[in-house]
């Protein structure tokens, strides 16, 4: 029979699962951290590549060093899985090399500055700062460049669908967004995702054409699609791309800004 004290005690706690990053060297040069966990329900190591990035998964008996020489041993694949998943690596001082912008890959040329920012040159992208800039600095200037460009062309698209809307937008917010590509509050407040600067121009187009109609029509009816249709004819195209790369812009954008 067992005893009162074996009833009255708890079972053990499972072991807690731990996580940190491994930053691997990839042979064309390329660094990119690797979340590494060790979780006790593990029964192998395991490499996988998701939209968030790399995974490193140990059990509990695997050392650090056999979850290292694992990693390296399969670097080949798993700079194939990056580049399948659309993988961004961090945005790192030096090691990007190029960086995107409006459905394109642009080189970028690393230089120093006396403040932190990045420029078009050219077909280029020219990145200056100074020596002592720490990442946070780096991805700050990338922001505020990507918003001043998505904001370049909101202005541009923006005149020529005014005529015909029953208001014009209170205000037009720019900034990274979970889910949604853009949003249109009761106060008349228009949000749009920054990834969209990121993606092709005519996607970004539709979708502030989309926010815009909804100051015609505040739901989804077929009159809404009517307004749509009448300012962006190509809107199921725009919407398709969003459906085979919205999760890459947005993974990317997630990366080079908060990595």
């Amino acid at each position: 029979m067992p005893s009162s004290s074996r009833l009255l005690s708890s079972p053990p706690a499972p072991a807690p699962v731990r996580r940190d990053t491994l930053d691997v060297r990839l042979d064309d040069g390329r660094r990119i951290e690797v979340l590494r966990v060790r979780d006790p329900r593990a029964r192998r190591i395991r490499l996988s590549v998701s939209e968030r990035g790399a995974r490193l998964t140990l059990p509990l008996r695997a050392s650090l060093a056999a979850g290292e020489a694992f990693v390296h041993q399969h670097r080949d694949w798993l700079a194939a899985q990056l580049a399948e998943h659309g993988q961004t690596p961090p945005l790192r001082r030096d090691l990007t090399t190029h960086l995107p912008l409006r459905g394109a890959l642009l080189a970028v040329d690393w230089q120093p500055g006396r403040f932190a920012h990045v420029r078009p040159d050219d077909g280029r992208l020219v990145f200056a700062a100074p020596a002592q800039a720490g990442p946070a600095a780096l991805q700050r200037a990338l922001r505020e460049f990507y918003e001043a460009q998505a904001r370049a062309d909101v202005a541009r698209w923006l005149p020529g669908y005014l005529p015909g809307l029953p208001r014009t937008p209170s205000r037009i917010r720019i900034r990274p967004m979970s889910s949604q590509w853009g949003s249109l509050a009761p106060d008349g407040t228009l949000a749009l995702d920054l990834a969209l600067v990121l993606g092709t121009p005519s996607a970004f187009e539709y979708v502030l054409v989309h926010e815009l109609c909804h100051l015609v029509h505040a739901d989804h009816s077929r009159a809404f699609w009517r307004e749509v249709e009448a300012r962006c004819p190509e809107w199921r195209r725009a919407r398709d791309y969003f459906r085979s790369e919205g999760r890459r812009l947005k993974g990317a954008l997630h990366a080079l800004l908060s990595g």
